[in-house]
């Protein structure tokens, strides 16, 4: 085999798994992992089901992937917390990071939201091996602005668990504020308006104003 032919093969590899995954995060979404199938998720990945078992061979696996993709969007989405960065740059980023994460892929946190309420009994060792050891990197580098006096204390675990809270919210619960507000989607200028709010209320829990 050539190595023209080995990336051409690669690119549709990665082309097929691209779409397969995308079609998951939808169908995942919609229907939850006991009531999926492969079947609804190949047909909207434009695929025959057969191929999408040659790349996943079974739909738990299938979902443990997903669940690993979301679980690093979101992750690498505070690569600003860093020890040589402004907080308040680093914070504010990362809030609107995952405001447009929770826009652009609303099915990832509503997957991401009832596996956690159901228990998490497939993502309970990510969580644990992954989260937690990003936590703790985290959180030393957030103690590290506080002794240098760039914030103020702060529960960092907590500060986190809101940010989510808030950010996710726009993903899980928008058709609740899309009556509240009487739109048919969520514009803008609602986003806008979340984001600035988010931000404010974060730096005036880290005493950053």
């Amino acid at each position: 085999m050539t190595v023209k032919t080995q990336k051409r093969r690669s690119r549709i590899r990665e082309k097929n798994e691209e779409a397969i995954l995308k079609a998951a995060e939808v169908v995942f979404a919609r229907r939850g992992f006991g009531a999926a199938t492969t079947a609804e998720i190949a047909q909207n990945a434009g695929i025959p089901k057969a191929n999408l078992h040659y790349y996943f061979n079974t739909k738990e696996d299938l979902y443990l992937r997903v669940m690993e993709n979301i679980l690093t969007t979101w992750l690498t989405a505070a690569d600003d917390f860093v020890e040589g960065h402004d907080p308040k740059t680093a914070l504010e980023n990362y809030i609107r990071a995952k405001i447009a994460l929770s826009r652009a892929r609303p099915e990832a946190s509503r997957i991401f939201a009832k596996e956690v309420i159901s228990g998490a009994p497939f993502l309970k060792k990510h969580l644990e091996d992954d989260i937690n050891p990003w936590m703790m990197r985290k959180t030393e580098v957030i103690k590290c602005w506080i002794r240098e006096g760039k914030m103020g204390e702060v529960n960092i675990p907590h500060m986190f668990f809101l940010i989510w809270s808030m950010t996710q919210t726009y993903a899980d619960f928008a058709t609740q504020m899309e009556v509240v507000l009487h739109k048919d989607k969520l514009e803008d200028k609602d986003y806008d308006i979340a984001t600035d709010m988010i931000v404010s209320a974060i730096f005036s829990l880290c005493n950053l104003n």
